[in-house]
């Protein structure tokens, strides 16, 4: 598979999402956030896994949008401040409630050690496509073609120093979240050492 074998959905929405994404975020936390993308449109393409692909896209350019000066929440973690945004972005876009929904969701449960397929596939794709890109965490799963072609065109930058100190950030402010948890569990050496920066 290469880059030019994924499903990117043209819609309104996804441009809107990702002009959001990159008015807000870093170069390196929009890079990480289309390769998040990437990633689980092809492990799904691959496999045979039915997603919704406008669905999987906005919530991809959005899912870490909490972790941004503008909308971090000093209350609860980034990742449910990002579903928080999502729903108030995907009502502006005019999907009806129960979409809206699905976005906060699947933003929510990008940072669950597990989100099962049949339950939620574009759950489990972002939540499996960020722990590829972020920690390193089964990328084996990337094909060789594939992941030099999306490294090129979408390069990780500055994304391990940045997200280190944005986690640890929340994680310390907000001790009882799921990014306190990484802390404590040593995401930072995990990012140090992930293969797609090899």
């Amino acid at each position: 598979m290469r880059y030019d074998d994924v499903i990117f959905p043209d819609t309104p929405v996804c441009g809107a999402a990702r002009e959001v994404a990159t008015r807000y975020h870093s170069a390196s936390l929009l890079n990480h956030s289309i390769r998040a993308y990437v990633w689980a449109a092809a492990y799904a393409q691959e496999r045979g896994i039915a997603f919704d692909a406008e669905l999987l896209y906005v919530s991809s350019m959005l899912h870490d949008i909490g972790l941004t000066a503008e909308f971090d929440s000093h209350t609860v973690p980034f990742e449910e401040a990002g579903g928080h945004v999502a729903w108030a972005f995907c009502a502006g876009a005019g999907w009806p409630v129960e979409r809206r929904v699905r976005a906060s969701e699947v933003i929510i449960r990008h940072m669950w050690d597990v989100v099962p397929v049949e339950e939620d596939p574009e759950g489990h794709l972002l939540e499996l496509s960020t722990g590829m890109d972020i920690s390193g965490r089964r990328t084996e799963d990337i094909p060789a073609g594939l992941r030099d072609d999306v490294l090129r065109r979408h390069p990780r930058l500055d994304l391990v120093k940045e997200f280190a100190a944005c986690v640890t950030d929340q994680g310390t402010r907000k001790p009882s979240s799921l990014a306190g948890g990484f802390v404590r569990g040593g995401i930072a050496e995990r990012m140090a050492n992930n293969p797609l920066d090899g």
